[in-house]
């Protein structure tokens, strides 16, 4: 990534008050971009956006529904930004079962909505669309997903995901590609790191029963997911921004960027992961309402658990061999700077100053696999 790239370049983020859209401006801010922002209010508090003070460091913002087509072609057109990046979302699985249609509603108009709106723009020449690790059709196999597999999902979330994959590539074939807007989507893995107090997420849940002074409840042990630090995946967002931007039509498709499968591991890993480094911590399964081996399945009420995948991990081949993206932070590095970040926020540090201390550690470390 060359980061004069980015210096006084126009960028209009979507999401920009969520936990990943919070770091990847604070991170364009610091490349010198003019950063404009439409999301809702930040979705919990605290709230990264407000501890890492982002407000001040945007050129505008509209706190707007992404569901509301006019409200975001009118920000685009004022914003008048050269590349854009779609993170606005319903990120929750569990939350996709309360509520679907909200789900479908924000995931997938919300993506057509936001084309529309590059569409009739004039100005934007590349987009980044991030969906998720979860679009695929999940076969519960130990292979990791390449991005020639198949789109699908078993529950709401998934499924969403997957339709806004199927949009970006309808928008780019139909009418984005020969406008000369250069259109990817990118596909992370489980992302954790500082600042994250989302419900139902494993870590956010880990930290929130550590300061309650209680044990967290895990549904699923021995699940595994491809967990990484969330700058890994932003570096390659603004990677594929760049090479999209400067006309290459090749990097116009989907890409994965996760880690590598040694940092796939289960659950339960984590969770003795995160004990091991804080001792007052501690971890107990919650299993479904009733155990298969203790009475036939026909005789037990309904779990209290909705489906979620066993198994999930990301092959990122692609971006390595033709991106040149690189792994810094292994799962173990991840984890630990993820404690740092909390526990520095316990301390009542300042958090935008130690936030752009970790961008700092991370853009100078070694390059990984």
């Amino acid at each position: 990534m060359n980061p004069g790239f980015w210096r006084g370049r126009r960028v209009f983020v979507t999401g920009h008050t969520g936990f990943k859209g919070g770091w990847l401006v604070l991170w364009l801010s610091e490349l010198g971009a003019d950063v404009c922002g439409y999301a809702l209010e930040p979705p919990t508090e605290p709230n990264f956006f407000a501890l890492a003070r982002l407000a001040g460091r945007l050129y505008g913002q509209r706190m707007r529904d992404i569901r509301d087509g006019d409200a975001l072609t009118e920000a685009i057109a004022a914003s008048a930004p050269e590349i854009v990046f779609h993170l606005a979302a319903q990120p929750l699985v569990r939350d996709a079962y309360r509520a679907p249609v909200e789900t479908y509603g924000v995931n997938v108009m919300g993506t057509v909505n936001l084309l529309e709106a590059v569409r009739h723009s004039g100005t934007v020449r590349a987009v980044v669309v991030v969906t998720s690790d979860k679009c695929y059709e999940n076969r519960e196999w130990i292979w990791p997903y390449r991005e020639s597999d198949p789109l699908g999902g078993h529950d709401p979330y998934a499924s969403s995901k997957g339709c806004a994959e199927l949009v970006t590539a309808a928008y780019r074939r139909s009418f984005l590609a020969s406008a000369g807007v250069q259109i990817a989507s990118a596909r992370a893995g489980n992302v954790i790191g500082g600042g994250d107090w989302a419900a139902d997420r494993l870590v956010p849940d880990f930290l929130r029963a550590l300061d309650g002074e209680r044990a967290v409840s895990i549904r699923s042990p021995q699940a595994i997911r491809p967990w990484q630090h969330v700058l890994e995946p932003l570096a390659g967002y603004l990677l594929l921004a760049q090479r999209l931007y400067e006309g290459r039509a090749a990097y116009a498709e989907a890409w994965n960027f996760g880690p590598q499968d040694t940092d796939a591991r289960p659950v339960s890993w984590v969770m003795d992961y995160l004990c091991a480094r804080m001792p007052e911590a501690r971890w107990r399964y919650d299993p479904p309402q009733c155990p298969p081996d203790e009475r036939p399945l026909d005789q037990c009420p309904p779990a209290r658990h909705p489906h979620e995948a066993d198994v999930l991990r990301l092959d990122s081949t692609k971006a390595g061999a033709r991106l040149g993206w690189r792994r810094r932070w292994n799962l173990e590095g991840a984890l630990d700077r993820t404690l740092e970040w909390h526990q520095a926020w316990r301390d009542g540090e300042d958090m935008a100053r130690f936030s752009l201390g970790q961008i700092a550690a991370y853009r100078t470390a070694g390059a990984g696999p």
